[in-house]
Formats: structure tokens, C-alpha cells, sequence
């Protein structure tokens, strides 16, 4: 595929919260953020936008201060993963919990921003992933809580909330909550949940998540994995294989 000669490079945001931020580290082996950098390299920008503790709130006034002018940088893909703090129960000390209805309404308001729809880009929400309630305890008791600020089901709210955003908007989910939860063996329409304190440890979903909300490496592999097939259904024009590189390679480089 000839390449474009010409730049700035286009750019894929990932816009979210911790698991989007620490998405970069690669202290414990795979890491999903240069790994999405490796498969689009030559091609687009990965442009890491995660803030740790944020949920849609912050997200949507954080939004405008960050994101490009289209004549800064045009953003061709952006991907929207938030609900894991919005999803904290209410009177949690963490003050994190946003309602059901305001967290959708916030999802609404950053796919629709001015800001975001005048790069005519490619979007792509992410639902807030399961919880393991035992390794949010385990986790809790090592810096001295023992409050439950999150739920199985409560969090499930937040995933099915952001499907129905998608579907209204006509705009592409990856549910990375159910993609998580049948590889621990839950199935379509079952009411006992991996994750929930109500059903035995599920060593599978302990695994995915490093402290029962965080993404181990393993965690990280099987996101990585889904959204490469969610842009390639989705959005197959902007799947790495079809973009060329922005510059030709050494032998047709000009000198």
C-alpha cells in the first residue's frame, strides 16, 4: 500500500479513566496501550487520556481541554471507557457514584460535543468491565477498609446503561463487561455473576483483574484483542491493515 508522504500523523485517543491510564505500563509484562501503539505504528498517534478517579462528570469538563482543534490534529478514532467509578455505590466515601440516568446523559454529551464531532471521527464506547468483589476486599483490607464501594450487579447496571447509549446513538459498544464475564463462564441470561460475593471465587475473572477493578495483563490481552475486532467490524476502514503508512518506506523514501 503506497504511503501518504505527508504529516501530521492522525491520532487514536483512548479516553477514560485508571484502567485507561495505567493501560501504558508494562512493568508486569503486556501492556495494552503499546501494544494498540504497535499495531497501528507508522499509521496513527495512540494519545493515552486516562485519568485515574475520573468518572463521566469529570469527563465531560476535562473533555474540551484536551482534545485537539481539527486544525491541531485530526483525530480518526476515539474510544470512550468510562462507568467503573460512575458505577460506585451511592454514599461510597470515595464520592465517585454517579447516578444511572446522569451517567448516561454524560455519555451522551461527550460523543455529541462540539469539540468531538467536528473531527468526524470513528467512536467507539467501552462498558465499564465486572468487578471481583473478593479481590475488591482482598484489596480493601491491605489499606485498611473494609467499606464495599462496588458491586457485581450494581456495576452490570452501568455496562447494560452504556449498551443502551450505543444503541441510541447509533454508535459501536464494545461490552467488554460480558466479553470478560463468559470468559469466567457466565452465559447470556444468568443470574448468578462471577465476581459476586453471593457465588464461590472465580479464580478466571481473579486473573483478568489484579485487584478486582484494575486490569492484570491478562486483562489487558483480552481487551486488546476485542477491540481489534470491534474496529474491524465496525469500522473496517480504520483497521490498521487499511491505512497506509503516512511516509513510504526507506526504499521509496525521497532524498
Amino acid at each position: 500500500m503506497t504511503a501518504e508522504c505527508r504529516g501530521p500523523y492522525g491520532q487514536i485517543i483512548l479516553f477514560g479513566d485508571s484502567i485507561t491510564e495505567m493501560s501504558s505500563q508494562g512493568d508486569n509484562g503486556f501492556a495494552f496501550m503499546p501494544t494498540l501503539q504497535n499495531a497501528y505504528m507508522r499509521r496513527l498517534d495512540v494519545i493515552n487520556r486516562g485519568f485515574s478517579g475520573y468518572n463521566t462528570a469529570h469527563a465531560i469538563k476535562v473533555l474540551p481541554l484536551f482534545m485537539p482543534r481539527k486544525e491541531q490534529a485530526q483525530v480518526r478514532i476515539m474510544v470512550i471507557w468510562f462507568g467503573a467509578n460512575d458505577a460506585c455505590l451511592p454514599g461510597s466515601s470515595s464520592q465517585q457514584h454517579v447516578p444511572l440516568d446522569d451517567y448516561k446523559q454524560n455519555l451522551r454529551d461527550i460523543v455529541k460535543h462540539d469539540i468531538v464531532r467536528s473531527h468526524q471521527l470513528s467512536t467507539i464506547l467501552i462498558t465499564a468491565p465486572p468487578v471481583d468483589e473478593y479481590g475488591l476486599e482482598a484489596a480493601g483490607l491491605l489499606n485498611g477498609t473494609t467499606e464495599v464501594s462496588r458491586t457485581a450487579d450494581h456495576t452490570k447496571k452501568y455496562a447494560d446503561a452504556c449498551i443502551e447509549v450505543g444503541q441510541e446513538m447509533e454508535v459501536p459498544v464494545l461490552d467488554l463487561w460480558s466479553v470478560l464475564m463468559i470468559k469466567a463462564g457466565w452465559k447470556q441470561g444468568d443470574s448468578a455473576l462471577p465476581g459476586s460475593k453471593a457465588e464461590p471465587k472465580n479464580a478466571v475473572l481473579a486473573e483478568m483483574l489484579s485487584d478486582g477493578l484494575h486490569f492484570s495483563p491478562e486483562g489487558y490481552k483480552v481487551l486488546f484483542q476485542a477491540l481489534m475486532n470491534t474496529i474491524e467490524t465496525n469500522w473496517p476502514k480504520d483497521s490498521p491493515q487499511a491505512i497506509p503508512y503516512r511516509f513510504p518506506i526507506w526504499t521509496e523514501a525521497p532524498k
